[in-house]
């Protein structure tokens, strides 16, 4: 789990998925291409029936960077043309945060 130094914003990407052909693969590609955005800190994801990712960015500028990459572009075409039933996107300032540790 990430423990990050408030405040930074959290994009929380919800999703229901049609069929996983190469759902996987495409998926840790965006995860490589994320993490090497400026203004990017960090990123959580679980999956069972409902999909759960959670990205960290430092500023509403670099989450706006990040959604219009032409790569993130395609496979956000992508995502819909073949991967999603339904997903959801939210933008979030995290003012405060807790983290414990055993």
């Amino acid at each position: 789990m990430l423990n990050l130094k408030p405040p930074y914003y959290a994009v929380i990407f919800t999703s229901l998925l049609n069929e996983q052909v190469e759902y996987e693969e495409m998926s840790a590609q965006m995860v490589e291409l994320a993490k090497q955005q400026p203004g990017f800190l960090g990123i959580e994801s679980a999956r069972e029936k409902i999909g759960i990712t959670v990205s960290y960015w430092d500023s509403l500028e670099a989450i706006k960077n990040w959604k219009t990459n032409t790569d993130h572009l395609l496979a956000q075409q992508k995502g819909i043309a073949l991967f999603y039933k339904e997903y959801a996107v939210k933008i979030c300032k995290v003012e405060r945060g807790y983290h414990f540790l055993k």
